[in-house]
């Protein structure tokens, strides 16, 4: 066990530790502002409500130009619509039926936000041939992101209450989805209770265990409030209180435990509290503050994507993270301050047992990956990528209505929809032409006869030299034939004639706007990663200089992601466990990029920062391996276990979204801490040697100098003379 480090004084006084210092002065002053921030943003959120709102639109894009049309020149059919599904097996054409349908449409047609209604009497293609299964069609003034959810509800409640005797009633469309969206806070219980257990076995004390959950809880329900104030300002999509409820608690514990183990590691080698505080915020504050700022570049590269739905949460996100190390840095040393004598007594008391067993395990660990290093790297790096290796065939979109929870009215209709009339119908392609009436049903015969489409509406005109007609694919929504087929019309069938015609013709409507919407993302998801990358590395090349380490670090986060994502496509995609077959959501591998990235960078940093202290110290790269997992290897194992449990229960969301970020984050985390920082990279140190902290001389005069440990980087050059690192 290291001796205590004297209390920093003079020069060494640094930011870190004057934080500390004004911490441990003014605990109670801390405390009040966070009780106060919290209490004050909490009042605000609750009394003004949310306003979110979710922005899919993609500018450029054949499916946003349709849609434009519509808004400039026939407003009236650029809302979204609801289907209003009919089943009775004595027929819907029998009068007694048909009168309760049509008084029922009739009460909805008076509903808010409902434009129009059209009843499935008016055209003889709205009841299939067995005259048993039907449907209405309700246009809304906007779409499913502008009308609010509780008047969505009042048209279910509305309609289904017709469904009485044999009439069964069920309602389907976009909005209709959205508005049966439960809530999903047991999975944020049930994390945060899987974490205390987690921390009692770790630290044997309920109040030790409650203190990094504290922390977190502080940060996160500040942040939560700021982005209910901030949806009635600026957009704010619906999932962005969930996604900041997973990351935030999840690193808001994480950093909040590293600090504070930290300070127990102090106290145990004989530190005052004072003393023990002041030197974890100056070694492990540095390293939360460091890996905050990775997580927070990496959301911030989402921005480079201009997808107006995701800058919104990666900055509700970046906040959340950035929220939490300030209080890590704050609150939890106010905290430390105010209990840290019942900490003293309880570590005092194990302190001998600590000293003579702490880390040995990992030192032998570590010994074994030096003499078996060249097998501790293959054989996990061999499996990590034939995990990655499904995620070549990842495919994007938006589930449908299909991959809706059994017993949803809006899971119903699209199954009745597909009983009746097959299918695609719950995801029609919309052509929007430019062009008189005869164009437009010239184009329609064109569309009848290409392979992959089941029907086609007659063309009907929506306003002076515009008109619509309504296809309907042979193939499911989600169906990558479905993407075909709009891509085949746009690029081959409706182009001739365009030139024929002198007419333009847009291929738009949600079943298109889903397939943009994933094109746009793997379009730009280079760009993207070549940003988080390129700046998560400068930043590990500043603080550690050297130039391998952050070529080894960009690989191996790489490659957890990588495997994250053949998680995420074997479960979800292919269907395996039982899940529901369909595309990823488009905006989750992104998302989960940035995160899982900005994650495995911070155990990277944890890691290799003892290390660094070590390697400063001695310039004995093996020494400086076994004393980063002697150091770390416990916290970093209950640090990821807490992330795992946190991230994971998120898989009792009834959000298809969120149960593909929980399995996405706690798999790759699973596998960061498990695979990469127990097996590949210390065997990747090990092999290097002394090679790892290798830094150009003129690298190393133009970079400035940034510490991580509270120590300056040492001067003396690397000795590079053998394998090993040049161990004796």
């Amino acid at each position: 066990m290291p001796k205590p480090r004297p209390a920093p004084a003079g020069e060494r006084a640094n930011f870190f530790v004057r934080l500390a210092g004004w911490s441990q002065r003014h605990r109670w002053w801390s405390l009040a502002a966070w009780v106060l921030v919290l209490v004050a943003v909490t009042a605000g959120a609750q009394a003004a409500g949310s306003d979110y709102h979710n922005d899919y639109s993609l500018p450029g894009t054949e499916s946003q130009a349709a849609l434009d049309t519509l808004r400039a020149q026939a407003p009236a059919d650029a809302g979204d619509s609801v289907q209003i599904v009919l089943q009775d097996p004595d027929g819907l054409p029998a009068p007694a039926v048909q009168d309760r349908v049509q008084a029922m449409l009739g009460r909805v047609r008076n509903l808010p936000h409902v434009v129009d209604v059209r009843s499935p009497y008016d055209d003889r293609s709205a009841i299939s041939r067995d005259d048993t299964i039907g449907y209405a069609t309700v246009t809304l003034d906007g779409t499913k992101e502008d009308v609010p959810a509780p008047d969505v509800r009042t048209i279910i409640d509305t309609a289904k209450a017709a469904g009485t005797g044999g009439l069964r009633v069920e309602l389907g469309g976009g909005a209709v989805s959205d508005a049966e969206q439960k809530p999903g806070g047991a999975a944020e219980g049930a994390g945060m209770l899987a974490a205390l257990v987690i921390l009692v076995v770790l630290f044997g004390s309920l109040l030790a265990a409650a203190l990094p959950i504290v922390v977190a809880v502080f940060a996160v329900g500040a942040t939560t409030g700021l982005i209910i104030l901030a949806s009635h300002v600026v957009g704010v999509a619906d999932f962005t209180v969930s996604m900041m409820s997973l990351v935030g608690l999840g690193v808001g514990i994480d950093y909040a435990l590293l600090v504070f183990s930290r300070y127990r590691a102090e106290l145990t080698a004989g530190a005052t509290r004072e003393q023990a505080t002041r030197t974890a915020l100056d070694t492990a504050g540095r390293t939360v503050m460091f890996a905050g700022g990775t997580v927070i570049i990496a959301l911030m590269g989402l921005v480079a994507l201009g997808l107006g739905s995701l800058r919104g949460v990666a900055v509700a996100v970046a906040i959340t993270v950035a929220l939490t190390v300030v209080a890590s840095l704050t609150l939890l040393p106010a905290l430390l301050t105010v209990f840290g004598r019942r900490f003293e007594r309880t570590v005092q008391r194990r302190a001998g047992r600590r000293r003579r067993t702490e880390g040995a395990g990992w030192r032998r660990w570590s010994g074994l990956i030096r003499r078996s290093r060249w097998t501790a790297l293959l054989l996990p790096f061999a499996a990590l990528l034939a995990l990655a290796a499904p995620a070549i065939g990842l495919r994007l979109g938006f589930a449908d209505a299909g991959s809706d929870p059994q017993g949803s009215t809006s899971r119903a209709a699209y199954d009745l929809l597909a009983e009746g009339f097959g299918p695609g119908f719950s995801g029609p392609l919309v052509v929007v032409v430019k062009g008189d009436v005869a164009t437009a049903g010239a184009a329609a015969d064109a569309v009848r006869t290409t392979p992959g489409v089941a029907a086609v509406l007659p063309p009907r005109p929506v306003a002076p030299g515009l008109a619509t007609f309504v296809v309907f694919p042979n193939s499911k929504p989600q169906d990558a034939a479905t993407g075909r087929l709009a891509t085949r019309l746009r690029e081959q069938v409706l182009p001739p004639l365009a030139h024929d015609h002198a007419a333009t013709f847009l291929v738009g409507g949600s079943t298109a706007a889903t397939q943009d919407y994933a094109a746009a993302v793997a379009s730009r998801l280079p760009l993207f990663v070549t940003i988080v990358v390129g700046l998560s590395s400068l930043l590990l090349m500043l603080v550690f200089r050297s130039v391998l380490i952050p070529v080894k670090a960009a690989l191996l986060n790489l490659l957890s992601v990588g495997a994250s994502l053949g998680v995420i496509t074997v479960v979800f995609q292919h269907g395996t466990f039982g899940m529901q077959p369909g595309p990823i959501e488009a905006y989750v591998p992104v998302m989960n990029f940035a995160v899982v990235f900005g994650l495995s960078m911070d155990y990277e940093v944890f890691l290799l920062s003892r290390m660094h202290e070590r390697w400063e110290r001695d310039r004995d790269p093996g020494a400086a391996v076994d004393e980063g997992l002697a150091t770390t290897g416990r916290v970093v194992t209950a640090a990821a276990a807490i992330m795992i449990v946190v991230f994971g229960a998120f898989m009792l969301s009834p959000e298809r979204v969120l149960q593909q970020f929980g399995l996405g984050l706690a798999s790759a985390v699973f596998l960061d801490a498990v695979v990469i920082r127990c097996l590949i990279l210390p065997a990747t140190m090990h092999l290097l040697g002394a090679r790892a902290w290798w830094l150009p001389a003129r690298l190393a005069r133009w970079l400035p100098t940034v510490g991580i440990t509270g120590e300056r980087p040492a001067a003396r050059p690397v000795e590079m003379a053998t394998a090993d690192g040049g161990r004796p």
